[in-house]
């Protein structure tokens, strides 16, 4: 929806965090609560944070507002001089410029590559590389189309709430009977956007699945990162510092 930049320099000094999938809704309060909790008194510490997708589990435009506690944080994080780099993810693509402004974010494209210390990193929500799954990459290029948007975007939040809802519960029935395999990620389509930015590590969300993957390609070794989903009580983020990388937990232990 934002036409920014698909490539950023990050600062070289100061704190990075990686997060996504955190599904936030008005059904689970004590999720929100964790993600106020880490904005106040973790992410204040980083000079960037990188939200890859899926803040919200339902975004069905920005005249709706399910949590305006949320977007009051982010505002007073932004007060913090952290700055929060904010992805569209499957559930909630329809983030858009009043939100951006009313939380201090910056929206940033799906791929979005970024440096640190001159090490070209690609960040991606993750549902582009879930190529097997086709069903759902034809649902996704219709709900991306920009006609598509405006003319849902159009029809008032009472009917707008409602066709969400048909969403979700379709989206629950089909993913109850699709194989595994198909909604991860297809390596070819990892390789593919890996050679197209040049980057030597991708991190990404999406799938549910965290974990580190040592891969080779044309001969050089890459890693492709997955962040982990959010629970109601715990919580795991990316961090870089210095030029180390690790996995923390929130609340730290």
């Amino acid at each position: 929806m934002l036409g920014l930049r698909s490539a950023d320099t990050a600062p070289a000094a100061g704190e990075m965090l990686f997060i996504s999938d955190l599904h936030l809704s008005p059904q689970r309060p004590l999720l929100t609560r964790l993600f106020i909790d880490f904005l106040e008194q973790r992410a204040p510490a980083a000079t960037r944070l990188f939200i890859l997708g899926d803040l919200f589990d339902t975004w069905i435009g920005d005249d709706d507002d399910p949590l305006p506690e949320v977007r009051s944080a982010l505002w007073r994080l932004k007060a913090e001089h952290t700055e929060c780099l904010l992805m569209h993810g499957n559930r909630d693509f329809l983030l858009g410029r009043r939100f951006a402004r009313a939380t201090g974010c910056r929206l940033i494209h799906d791929p979005f590559l970024i440096r640190l210390n001159d090490e070209p990193i690609l960040l991606m929500h993750g549902d582009l590389l879930c190529t097997d799954d086709l069903a759902y990459q034809r649902f996704r290029r219709r709900v991306r189309n920009p006609l598509v948007q405006r003319l849902f975007l159009w029809l008032p939040l009472s009917k707008r709430q409602r066709i969400a809802a048909q969403y979700r519960q379709r989206s629950g029935e089909a993913m109850a009977t699709k194989p595994d395999a198909i909604m991860d990620v297809n390596d070819d389509a990892v390789s593919r956007q890996l050679r197209r930015f040049s980057a030597g590590r991708l991190i990404h969300g999406h799938t549910h699945r965290p974990g580190d993957h040592l891969l080779q390609l044309d001969g050089q070794p890459l890693l492709r990162q997955v962040l982990s989903d959010w629970q109601d009580d715990a919580a795991e983020l990316l961090v870089y510092r210095a030029g180390v990388w690790h996995r923390e937990p929130w609340p730290a232990k």
